[in-house]
């Protein structure tokens, strides 16, 4: 084990819903620059664990860590907040809307009227930076399976 906190640290989480137990004392951890794969038959609670790690679900018991700190996520934009994000198996993407408008719609204060050639900018400049290609002004049903995973 490193000496630095693990980038995610997941103790003892229990998720529960009605009638069924979806993960029953799971841990996992993850140190920074590791990639892992979450295996299991359907049903396993993979994608369950995920959206707890992700702040769709509360874990009804158990401790996340990330980078040492216990979080309690409320919701997506809290994980995001903290660095975590999650690509779904089932795009959350509309299709009929643009790049660019998609991502906002994850904005923690959207604004009615938006400068939109702006934001397309900041979307241009982290493809550049990260080397991800898109067109912020595509429709997402324009896009290939690969270019909306991207945007995801």
């Amino acid at each position: 084990m490193s000496a630095l906190p693990y980038a995610v640290e997941m103790q003892d989480i229990v998720i529960r819903f009605p009638g069924v137990l979806a993960n029953d004392h799971v841990n996992f951890n993850l140190e920074k620059g590791e990639i892992h794969a979450l295996l299991g038959e359907n049903g396993a609670g993979k994608s369950t664990l995920m959206n707890a790690l992700s702040g769709l679900y509360k874990p009804s018991s158990g401790t996340i860590r990330v980078d040492g700190k216990i979080v309690n996520f409320n919701s997506p934009r809290d994980a995001i907040s903290s660095g975590i994000g999650m690509v779904h198996q089932h795009f959350m993407l509309v299709p009929t809307q643009t790049v660019t408008e998609n991502i906002l719609l994850g904005l923690k204060h959207p604004r009615f009227f938006m400068n939109l050639a702006r934001y397309e900018q900041e979307i241009l400049d982290l493809q550049q930076r990260y080397g991800l290609r898109v067109d912020p002004k595509a429709k997402i049903w324009q896009l290939t399976v690969g270019e909306q995973q991207r945007v995801e």
